[in-house]
C-alpha cells in the first residue's frame, strides 16, 4: 500500500549507519539531562531524540536506551516487555514489530546496530 506509515511531515534522514553500537552505550542514550535519546528496534538503533515521548517522562521513555523489539510486537509499554527478544513471537506479533521497524525507519536516523544483534531481518 504506498504511503502506508508515512509521516504527516516529510521527514530528510540522513544515509542509515551501520556502526556498531554497545548495549552499554545504547544504554546511556536514554535521554537524560538532554543527552541522546535512541531506541533499537531488531538490533538496529534508531535516534528518536527529537521526539519528546521517548524523553523522561513521556509515554515511551520505557523505551529509551533499550531494544524495544519485543514490547512493540506485543504493542505493550510494560517495562517486563521490553526486551530483544523477539523471535518466538506469535507471527501476528512478528508483523506487528515489522510495522513499526516500518514506521521508526520513515521518520527516525539508524545511527547503527546493537553489537552482536542477531535475526535482524528474520
Amino acid at each position: 500500500m504506498a504511503g502506508k506509515f508515512e509521516p504527516k511531515t516529510p521527514v530528510q534522514l540522513d544515509p542509515p549507519k551501520d556502526d556498531p553500537i554497545s548495549l552499554e552505550d545504547l544504554a546511556k542514550a536514554g535521554g537524560e539531562d538532554g543527552g541522546k535519546c535512541y531506541v533499537a528496534i531488531k538490533g538496529i538503533v534508531y535516534d528518536v531524540t527529537g521526539n519528546k515521548a521517548y524523553q523522561p517522562g513521556g509515554a515511551y521513555h520505557v523505551f529509551a536506551g533499550k531494544d524495544a523489539s519485543r514490547a512493540l510486537g506485543k504493542t505493550s509499554t510494560k517495562p517486563e516487555d521490553v526486551s530483544s527478544e523477539w523471535q518466538d513471537l506469535p507471527d501476528k506479533e512478528k508483523s506487528t514489530l515489522n510495522d513499526w521497524v516500518t514506521f521508526f525507519s520513515k521518520r527516525y536516523n539508524v545511527v547503527g546496530r546493537v553489537e552482536g544483534a542477531t535475526n535482524l531481518e528474520e
